[in-house]
This record gives structure tokens, sequence and C-alpha cells, in this order.
């Protein structure tokens, strides 16, 4: 009897002790298991329906940029994002209430050597899920933007591109006229870009080629939207102003040489070979095989190509005193050779860039590279427009940004037009000489 009283009193001790333990456990967390298990009326991702009403870190605004960091447009990536630093850095990282902070992705594999559609994609997607993120810096490749940009425009977050020129992504293209709709799945325009486009790109190249003496060309491009977007405006322009096209192909960025190409090219006698494409796709590769073949025609390349990295891919010896290339805006060696000259009244014409040029030599002792200025640019872009919203809201800011009217930047005075265009139209003409890139000429209406 005595047993049976200890042992029933044991059932009673330890059925209480588990009704407390179970009731504890449930006013500790009551939500928990209803959002892990996605029930009605619960949220099984939190932030996702706060992202473009400011929700995350309280008093945090993130920058993020998507660029090819890997391979070999890393030195000019390099240069864009050490001009983002350099803008948030005058700010000391903080605009009003808020702490700015920057985040550096690639949107390119080791395995690729070059973004990816894949990459690009990831990093839209995991830049519109957070909440703390309110400008996306990119990307560097036209082709890469046609990716992302449907993705940003559905999450309402502010794109601002330094490096992007093709046409379609912002104006009506009579090759497709899906453009640029396409990109903005809402009817909304989110999407800006401080560089100016390839119709302008294109154009003067051929007006400056005809300045030249050049009355017959062979057009090349590397079938990407940048390159063959390119290579028809600057074939258009040419029919116009009476410079005959003996022809125009594509070449392979895949392939290792354009040898047999060139020789066919060779034998119709061109003054000049336009290339619409850039230093990652081969654009060294057919200076070295024009010069292999004796193909005796200057080559004109755009701004795809306005870096340190094609002359060492080509080859100087290829490119001495025969290759030109047009870039959007003022060329760092411009300014070295005014500098040189004493040239008072072109360093004041231009003071915001050289200023720009001369604290970037003292912070990263070295040139800036010519996308460098845009990186900081952009970045000068985001924090004015990030000021003037005055609120963490990607709406607010991408009307303020849409809405910049006579913006005093390092590229001079400008504003956003109705596509998100800038209304800058400065281009130079600058030409290999003695391995180095050589400021010849601003093309059209200084």
């Amino acid at each position: 009897m005595n047993h049976f009283r200890v042992a029933r009193r044991l059932i009673d001790v330890l059925f209480v002790t588990v009704l407390l333990v179970g009731c504890q456990r449930s006013m500790d967390s009551p939500a928990s298991d209803a959002s892990a298990s996605g029930a009605p009326g619960t949220h099984a991702n939190p932030t996702a329906k706060n992202v473009s009403s400011g929700a995350g870190q309280r008093g945090v605004i993130k920058i993020y940029s998507s660029l090819p960091r890997t391979g070999n447009a890393r030195q000019q990536t390099d240069s864009i994002v050490n001009g983002v630093r350099m803008a948030l850095d005058e700010v000391n990282s903080r605009v009003g209430d808020f702490q700015i902070e920057y985040e550096d992705h690639d949107d390119a594999t080791a395995s690729a050597g070059n973004w990816t559609p894949e990459q690009e994609n990831a990093n839209a997607k995991e830049a519109a899920a957070s909440p703390d993120v309110m400008v996306y810096i990119g990307p560097y490749n036209s082709n890469a933007a046609k990716n992302s940009m449907p993705i940003l425009n559905e999450a309402g977050l502010l794109m601002i591109s330094p490096a992007n020129t093709s046409v379609g992504l912002t104006k009506a293209n009579a090759d497709d006229s899906r453009e640029p709709d396409i990109y903005r799945p809402t009817g909304k325009i989110n999407y800006t870009r401080v560089v100016p486009t390839d119709d302008l790109q294109g154009s003067l190249g051929a007006d400056w080629a005809k300045e030249m003496g050049v009355k017959r060309v062979f057009v090349l491009d590397d079938h990407e939207m940048y390159g063959r977007g390119l290579a028809k405006i600057f074939m258009d322009r040419c029919e116009e102003i009476g410079i005959e096209v003996l022809g125009s192909d594509s070449v392979d960025a895949k392939s290792l040489e354009f040898r047999p190409l060139m020789t066919a090219i060779k034998a119709k006698q061109p003054d000049l070979i336009y290339f619409g494409g850039t230093t990652q796709s081969k654009g060294g590769q057919i200076a070295k095989d024009m010069v292999a073949v004796g193909l005796d025609a200057k080559l004109m390349v755009p701004d795809g190509c306005v870096e340190d990295a094609f002359i060492t891919s080509a080859g100087a010896e290829n490119l001495n005193d025969r290759c030109f290339l047009t870039f959007g805006g003022l060329p760092n060696e411009a300014l070295e050779e005014a500098d040189a000259k004493h040239d008072v009244e072109f360093l004041s014409k231009h003071q915001a860039q050289w200023k720009f040029s001369r604290d970037y030599q003292k912070r990263f002792h070295r040139g800036a590279e010519a996308y460098a200025v845009y990186g900081y640019e952009s970045a000068k872009v985001a924090l004015e427009a990030i000021r003037q919203a005055g609120q963490k809201d990607r709406a607010a800011i991408i009307a303020a940004c849409l809405g910049i009217r006579d913006f005093s930047g390092a590229m001079g005075t400008w504003s956003f037009d109705a596509n998100g265009d800038t209304t800058a139209k400065h281009l130079s003409g600058s030409i290999v000489h003695n391995g180095k890139f050589k400021f010849v000429k601003m093309l059209g209406n200084d």
C-alpha cells in the first residue's frame, strides 16, 4: 500500500512537470512554430513584404554593386569599385540619418572568366530580397543588364549603371520592337546610367573616320548586344556620310585567332576595320591578326577597349599609331597631358574631373582607368538620390534620382532625361602611341 502511494505521487509530479514545461515553451515562442509552418495569417519570409518600405536594419542603407570581378575585366572593374569607395569616403559613408554600407559583388565566375546570366540574375535576386538594399550599381555589360533589369524593375530597386551603353536598354530600337519595354515589366522606370549611349558613340566614330580621310571600311562585331548595336550604328552613319561599307561579320569570342577572316578582309582593301566589341571579346586578337596577315589598315574600337588590358592583349607594337579609340567623356590621359603642358584653360574647364583624377592617383598610387570616374559618378548620384529622398524607401529614392537636374559631378553639370539617360554628350577620340593611350580630340560638340 505504501509503495502504491509513493508511485502514485511520483506519477502526479511528473504529469504536472510536463504540463508546466509545455506551457512555458508555448509562451516563449508562440509565433515561431506557426511562422515556420507557413500557417495562414503568418509570413514564412517576414522581410519580403517590407523590402520596399525600408525594413531591415534601422538607420542602415546598403548600396549593392554587381560587376565582373573575376576574369579579364577585373582591372576595369577594380577602378569602378575604387571610384565608388572614394565617393562614399567623402561623406564618411553617411547621408542624413543613414549609415551607408557598400557591398561589392561579382557577376562573373572563375570557370567562365566573365559575367554569366546565372550569376547576374542571382545577384539581382539577392539585392531585391534584401530590405536594406536601396541602390544597385551595375551591371558592367549591356547583355548582363538585359537579365537583371526586369528582376530589379519588379522589385522597384534603383539601378545606376557606370558602363552600359546599348541604346535599346532605355530607348526604342528599330531592330527589336520589344525594347525597352521588355525590361520594364511594371511599366515604370527604375534604370539609369551615367555614360553616353552608343547612338552617339557609333555615329561620332564614323564622323571621325571621315575626318581622317577613310573611304572604305569593313565592320566587325562580337555578336553581343553592345557590339552589334555599335557596329550597326557605325555602319548606318558611314552610309549617310559617304563612306563605303565593304562588308560586315561577327566574330566568336571563344575563337583563338581570326587569321582566315583577316586574310579575306585584306583582299577587299579597306582603309579601316571597325570592331564593335571589347577587350574581353577579343579586340586585342583582332589587332594581332590584322598585322599577322599584312592587313595595312587602321583599326577603330569603342570604349569597351579603353583599358590597359587591351594594349597588353594586342601587343603595343600592333596598335601604335594605327589604333583609334572612342570613349564617352574625357579620358584621364587628356587631363595628364594638359597638366604637363600647363594648359590652365583646359584644366579649368574640366576642373571637377581633374580633381577626381588627382585624388584617385593620391589614394591608389596609379592613374585612374577609363571607367573609374563613372564608378565615382554613379555613387555620387546614389548618395544624392538618398539625400533628396530623405527616407529609406525604394520608390522615393528612384523618384529622387530620376528627378536629378543640373547635377554638379566629376563629369561636369548634367541631368537625367525622361529615359534615365545622362544629358552629358561629350565623347573623346584617342590613339595608341608608344604603348599608351594618347588623347587626340573631343568628338562632336564639346
